[in-house]
């Protein structure tokens, strides 16, 4: 294990809590109804509520039982800029797992951030959070994130078969799996 205290940081990357200035990227994405479906988001997100949200970011994720980092690119970049954020959502810490998702920007794709920041977010989760597993669900024909996840050694569990109903059709979404090895 690399070192802990630097979990959320990389030489390229750094995973970072939400802060007040970021209120109108997170607008900007919670409103994309284009993702909508990703998250079982049905109605827009006011700029009040996401500022209420950052406020509230204080709780820590055993109360709050989710866990949104924000993601920068640190790499020779003054200042940072912000890709994307992770999510860890479910958070059961009785049954010791939570469910995680991940968001970069269209523009930002393909240059090993999602990667880098799922890494960072797994090693968190299994040796700071003490998590027996992290699981995430995907849509069937979603490649790019198939590839992540199992990249990174998530397995399929399951098939739901015409689970997420999007552009007037049904899709099917696999539930993924990553059992911590050291539990």
């Amino acid at each position: 294990m690399k070192n802990p205290e630097n979990m959320l940081k990389s030489q390229t990357l750094s995973l970072r809590a939400p802060e007040p200035e970021d209120v109108d990227i997170l607008y900007r994405w919670e409103n994309d109804e284009s993702i909508w479906h990703l998250s079982n988001t049905l109605t827009p997100f006011s700029r009040f509520a996401l500022e209420q949200y950052i406020m509230n970011t204080h709780e820590d994720i055993f109360s709050s039982r989710q866990l949104r980092l924000m993601i920068d690119v640190t790499e020779s970049q003054t200042p940072a800029r912000t890709v994307g954020a992770i999510d860890l959502f479910d958070f059961d810490p009785a049954n010791r797992r939570a469910g995680i998702g991940i968001l970069i920007i269209k523009e930002e794709r393909g240059k090993g951030y999602a990667s880098t920041a799922l890494e960072m977010v797994i090693r968190y989760a299994f040796h700071r959070l003490g998590l027996h597993q992290l699981y995430s669900n995907v849509l069937k024909d979603h490649e790019a994130s198939l590839e992540l996840f199992r990249k990174l050694q998530f397995e399929i569990a399951g098939l739901k078969r015409e689970w997420i109903f999007v552009d007037n059709q049904w899709k099917d979404e696999y539930l993924l799996q990553l059992i911590n090895p050291d539990s």
